[in-house]
């Protein structure tokens, strides 16, 4: 057997061992190399950052430089915000925390949606969602009513009729 097909042959071998060392690298959450390897030194966050994240205090040095970059821009988003935004926050989280992970795990599929559309199309969802908001909740109440009575076959039929509208609109030949 010639060198080249031993190498071949042991290579072949070697596939399910470097697969299955891969798997528990995932599984296990080994550190994936990051682009950002410096991390935010704990000094070099404000005095008010420190105090919100004072319970990673300890533990900072430790952190991977992409969650100290996260932790260290939310702390200054958060900062930023007006006692009414803080509020608007601490509800939304609260919401997010009684979720089961299935319905995490949809709403993140939903936001990943959302970051791929055209900016034109995240601007409707936008003006569709505000325009959600300001209605009455019997409005609301009741607009869920009648879509939760669909079957799926006419949900789907409704939104592809709308999808036809919007293109329509768009190419200036709708109403």
């Amino acid at each position: 057997m010639s060198q080249a097909a031993n190498w071949s042959r042991q290579a072949e071998m070697m596939r399910p061992v470097a697969n299955l060392l891969l798997a528990v690298l995932l599984v296990t959450g080994a550190p994936a190399v990051s682009a950002d390897t410096t991390g935010v030194a704990w000094e070099q966050l404000s005095s008010e950052q420190q105090e919100l994240l004072r319970r990673f205090e300890s533990d900072w040095n430790e952190l991977p430089a992409d969650r100290q970059s996260r932790l260290a821009a939310g702390s200054a988003r958060w900062s930023r915000m007006s006692a009414d935004d803080r509020a608007r926050s601490r509800q939304r989280f609260g919401r997010w925390r009684e979720l089961t992970p299935d319905q995490r795990r949809v709403v993140r599929g939903q936001f990943q949606r959302y970051q791929q559309m055209r900016p034109e199309e995240q601007a409707k969802v936008r003006r569709n969602f505000r325009r959600f908001r300001e209605m009455t909740p019997e409005q609301r109440q009741k607009m869920r009513h009648r879509w939760q009575q669909l079957t799926p076959e006419q949900r789907q039929k409704l939104t592809e009729q709308r999808r036809n509208q919007q293109k329509g609109t768009q190419k200036g030949t709708g109403p």
